[in-house]
């Protein structure tokens, strides 16, 4: 039997038996309304299948309709396929199995940009800028960047070739490596920052997250008897389990407090999670560091720290994720993540942004968000992240910063710069002085960018020819552009520091990875300069909370 006809009849079947169940349970004719849109939707791909004039892939026709569908939902119900386990795995437990590598797409081919410390990639010798042209013989060419992390993945012990392009090497050459579980350490760094203020870093809610953090507490407090305050840095930390964010809120707040509830449809699932267990330290002086893509898991434990008093926020509005997400199995290994609650932080706050722009929260004014009370009478807002007690500009937002790394310029540059210059024994023996050589290196290459106020007066010119106002509004017009393009001119200069921060950190993590990067932030960041000064100033400290 056609086998294509033979899945048909079994969907048939399966839906016969739908039906039956539907007829008995339907009370409102909602039951009704799924089975016989089931039945439709059925009918519809199989004559589309059956008889569309070219040939078609069942599958990827079906993704596409799946995709669509959980698209008009929110940007966080999506499907898994059997292919996109190992990804999902990643999320949750920190681990897969692959190479251990960052990778970007950059023109027709994908890039390496960061091999993980001590994984596959990097102990073969593979380096970021190195650009992937063949995985085991096939071109790579026009690969996405999730063609190719597909290619790269699969079970350890088993050998993936690459040929790469090098830059500053005349011809490409081949890398083997081995594939082999790949775990990413969710506290890549802790330390201490001077001789009284100690930092930690969770880049993710993974498992054992509460743990680690835990643990890096205990040690900064047996290594540094002089320890007066805490940075717990969750910036960029996009979230992860739940239980964990728990765990983690855990570490500085005592046992038997709420945390978070959940509530949505089914009310049996509406849940309330408490701490567990002893603290670490309910006591030392917190800064939390959050931004834009500090996300979900990482507002629970930030919105708790403010919502108990428990210590002060610096930064940026977080990102506005205020949903939980489970997951389904759908048949054939394969999974639905999909949003089932709301959840709510002690103030009795959720902090869900309301509408999207392409997958980004827009951003709500305080006016349209209702006020909440922190345990000492503070003023809270629900609604679109978690405003921080301390806010910060943050410049990675400005137009031309983020116009320089859409564009690969600091990271070429920087490709550039390190084979021109010796490797630096550590950390600190790295400084940045070459800012001219960079502004010959982007001109070199084109760099152009484009400001929000080019883009409005775009439109207006667009409007005024619309509504033959042109002739007259030309020369104002021409007169703003020109204003425009001289105040450009200056950014790069007036912006010098911004920029050869970046610099200074892209070429730290070419030679120590995460933990480098990460070690050179804390000498360079102001989020991390403002939470110094709030922790050894306690009267400021103090004010924050009141």
């Amino acid at each position: 039997m056609n086998p294509v006809k033979s899945s048909f009849k079994m969907f048939g079947f399966l839906l016969v038996g739908f039906l039956s169940i539907a007829t008995i349970t339907d009370d409102h004719g909602k039951y009704f309304e799924i089975s016989k849109n089931i039945e439709i939707f059925t009918n519809l791909y199989k004559e589309i299948n059956t008889y569309y004039v070219d040939d078609l892939d069942p599958a990827k026709l079906m993704r596409t309709g799946v995709d669509a569908m959980l698209e008009s939902l929110d940007p966080y119900t999506n499907y898994i396929s059997e292919a996109e386990i190992e990804g999902f795995r990643y999320i949750t437990d920190g681990k897969y199995n692959g190479i251990g590598a960052m990778i970007r797409k950059t023109g027709d081919y994908v890039t390496i940009t960061e091999p993980y410390e001590d994984c596959p990639a990097q102990k073969a010798g593979l380096k970021a800028g190195d650009v992937i042209l063949e995985i085991d013989g096939k071109s790579a060419k026009k690969k996405t960047t999730d063609d190719v992390s597909n290619f790269l993945k699969g079970f350890p012990g088993t050998e993936v070739v690459l040929t790469i392009d090098r830059p500053g090497e005349s011809s490409p050459k081949k890398i083997t490596m081995v594939r082999d579980e790949v775990v990413v350490p969710n506290v890549p760094y802790s330390g201490m920052v001077n001789e009284n203020i100690g930092y930690i870093a969770l880049t993710t809610f993974t498992r054992d997250a509460g743990k680690n953090v835990g643990d890096a507490l205990k040690k900064l407090k047996e290594e540094n008897p002089s320890i007066k305050g805490v940075i717990f840095d969750l910036r960029g930390n996009g979230g992860g389990l739940l239980t964990e964010a728990v765990n983690v809120s855990n570490v500085f707040i005592p046992k038997g407090e709420l945390v978070v509830t959940t509530k949505g449809k089914v009310v049996d699932w509406d849940r309330s999670f408490k701490t567990l267990n002893r603290s670490i330290d309910e006591e030392i002086p917190l800064a939390v560091l959050i931004d834009n893509g500090s996300a979900s898991a990482s507002e629970i434990v930030s919105g708790v720290i403010q919502d108990l008093d428990r210590g002060v926020l610096v930064g940026q509005r977080s990102y506005g994720k205020g949903l939980v997400q489970n997951t389904r199995d759908v048949g054939y290994n394969s999974k639905v993540k999909m949003t089932t609650a709301k959840y709510y932080i002690p103030s009795g706050r959720c902090i869900q942004g309301v509408s999207y722009d392409d997958g980004v929260p827009l951003d709500i004014p305080d006016s349209l968000r209702t006020q909440f009370k922190t345990r000492s009478g503070r003023a809270v807002l629900d609604g679109g992240g978690v405003k921080p007690d301390l806010s910060l500009e943050k410049s990675t937002s400005l137009n031309i910063i983020k116009s320089l790394k859409e564009q690969n310029m600091i990271f070429d540059y920087v490709t550039e710069y390190c084979l021109k210059n010796p490797a630096p024994k550590s950390v600190d023996d790295i400084s940045f002085n070459n800012f001219n050589e960079f502004l010959g290196y982007i001109e070199k290459n084109n760099f152009e960018y484009d400001t929000g106020s080019e883009k409005m007066l775009e439109r207006l010119r667009t409007q005024a020819k619309t509504d033959n106002y042109f002739t007259d509004l030309q020369s104002d017009i021409s007169m703003m552009e020109n204003k425009i393009a001289e105040k450009k001119k200056n950014d790069l200069n007036n912006y010098k520091k911004e920029i050869s921060d970046l610099i200074i950190k892209n070429i730290t993590s070419r030679y120590f990875y995460q933990k480098g990067k990460i070690q050179m932030g804390l000498k360079l960041d102001k989020e991390i300069e403002e939470a110094v000064a709030a922790l050894q100033d306690p009267a400021k400290y103090q004010s924050l909370l009141k």
